[in-house]
């Protein structure tokens, strides 16, 4: 969604736009094309997917990672002064909130799992 707001605002920017607003240098590389990059000009790369295969470990991950992005968002907020870029940013921040939530419950679900104790019964078969 963020790389969609970025293209409608740049949307038509002629090469002089793009220069006077600082995009000069993305622009050579991309042209008006979305390239996902970090602020500082880093790109993303599936490098910053973490998983352990550990559940407690990935969960924990998945949180920190939403409370990540929501701290992405509300320094966005700080800069924008559109209602049309910030409404969008604004829900993108409260769905990290929930995200976040939810994957606390599910820590708890699979807390609660492995903690409880587990009898596998196998039924006696039936012999006449």
């Amino acid at each position: 969604m963020v790389g969609a707001i970025c293209h409608q605002l740049t949307d038509g920017a002629s090469a002089a736009e793009m220069e006077a607003a600082g995009l000069g240098a993305d622009y050579v590389d991309h042209g008006l094309g979305i390239y996902p990059q970090s602020a500082g000009g880093i790109p993303w790369s599936a490098m910053t997917i973490q998983s352990k295969g550990d559940p407690i470990t990935d969960l924990y991950e998945n949180m920190a990672a939403e409370q990540k992005a929501r701290s992405v968002y509300e320094y966005l907020l700080d800069l924008i002064d559109d209602a049309d870029v910030a409404d969008p940013i604004r829900f993108l921040r409260q769905r990290e909130i929930v995200h976040f939530q939810r994957f606390g419950e599910a820590l708890t679900t699979v807390r609660d799992y492995i903690q409880s104790p587990r009898q596998f019964v196998v039924p006696k078969p039936d012999v006449l």
